[in-house]
């Protein structure tokens, strides 16, 4: 059987944020801001309805300024988290806002002109350190707290109450360093450890001392723009940069990379885990493709490991057709599993589906959303090396 075709949905004005609703699990859900200079923004909850192949949409003002990035609440998923840009008395601010979904009513229809509105929790107070990077919730359902990344400064916000204050505040301590760029909460070791990039240079954090508990100089020959953890792997984590590469870590040894990918020509915007089969890793690139790869080799389940547990199950068994079935399996293998070229301009992000570990977005800056699922081959070869479906 073929694979399902893509969806594309069209935003109104340009884009170069996007993520899924995390804490949805149900439906497909994914939030993307707009990013208009002459128009009033706008925030689109994107709705899959994967029976259908098809799209739905809600959409929300956001009039007080261009939106650079977008983050999703692990614990409410009617609250998200937006960086935007705005002049005030002509000079150029970058801060960010918590907002929250209002209960929709199931009976209105909508249209773009005519954007419903967000209700505004909290405002960061962070113009006293600088210009905002990124907002980065804790990977619990449980801890209401929040990191932001301003200029090279790390704070740590209690948001669990009416109030928002910060619990935790450090910042790199060599002078003349670049503005931190990007950042990741560790979901391994209780949460207690941060990644953050800053130019070429990656640095994990201990929260609990403001330490840095391991430095990579020159992780990338040229900026880096995003990094994820491996859900599964403890201590494993991408890289990806304006040099073209993709870079797999273990930061217990950080004198080389475990794997690199060289699959783009241009800048890499995005790399992504899947969250639960973690050999599948998504990028998004300057060259207008999204490129879903299999990193098999160094995954939480390498097929070495699953052979070894199919040979001994097949010790104990007397059913010849059955064994000889299974070693008929093809092994999954390191390499490209399919490149998406349904964007025309640069990729800024991809990400997974919170809900359906399959699915996942694409959204490129000309405002194309494009929805599509892993490779059917791809999902049985999982399938059959154990590894099931969630």
């Amino acid at each position: 059987m073929e694979d399902e075709a893509a969806v594309i949905y069209g935003l109104e004005f340009q884009c170069r944020c996007l993520t899924a609703q995390i804490a949805e699990t149900e439906l497909i859900k994914f939030l993307a801001g707009t990013q208009s200079l002459k128009h009033d923004n706008q925030v689109h909850l994107i709705e899959y309805d994967d029976d259908h192949n098809t799209v739905s949409k809600d959409v929300y003002a956001h009039n007080v300024g261009e939106i650079w990035h977008i983050a999703a609440c692990p614990w409410d998923k009617t609250i998200f988290s937006t960086i935007y840009s705005k002049t005030v008395e002509s000079k150029r601010e970058v801060t960010s806002t918590l907002w929250k979904i209002p209960e929709s009513d199931k009976h209105s229809s909508q249209d773009n002109h005519h954007a419903k509105e967000l209700t505004k929790l909290i405002d960061f107070g962070t113009l006293d350190y600088g210009d905002v990077n990124q907002v980065i919730f804790h990977p619990s359902t449980e801890d209401h707290e929040v990191i932001t990344l301003v200029d090279n400064h790390i704070l740590q916000w209690d948001v669990g109450s009416d109030e928002c204050k910060i619990k935790n505040s450090f910042s790199l301590e060599v002078k003349g360093q670049k503005s931190l760029t990007c950042g990741k909460w560790g979901p391994h070791h209780n949460c207690v450890q941060i990644c953050t990039a800053n130019d070429t240079t990656l640095r994990g954090w201990d929260l609990r001392t403001k330490k840095s508990v391991y430095t990579i100089e020159n992780a990338h020959s040229q900026l880096i723009r995003d990094l994820d953890y491996n859900p599964n792997r403890q201590y494993y984590l991408a890289s990806c940069g304006d040099d073209c590469k993709v870079k797999f870590w273990d930061v217990r040894n950080t004198k080389e990379e475990v794997k690199v990918l060289s699959d783009h020509s241009h800048w890499v915007w995005s790399v992504r885990f899947n969250h639960f089969h973690d050999q599948l890793v998504l990028t998004s690139s300057s060259d207008s493709r999204v490129i879903l790869s299999s990193t098999v080799s160094i995954s939480s389940e390498t097929y070495g490991a699953l052979l070894e547990e199919d040979n001994i199950n097949d010790d104990n068994t007397n059913d010849k057709s059955i064994n000889d079935e299974e070693n008929k399996r093809v092994p999954q293998q390191d390499g490209i599993v399919k490149i998406y070229d349904e964007h025309e301009e640069s990729v800024y992000a991809a990400e997974w589906s919170s809900a359906d570990s399959w699915v996942f977005a694409s959204l490129s800056y000309d405002g194309r959303l494009v929805v599509n699922r892993a490779p059917r081959s791809e999902r049985f070869k999982i399938y059959f090396d154990g590894m099931g479906e969630d």
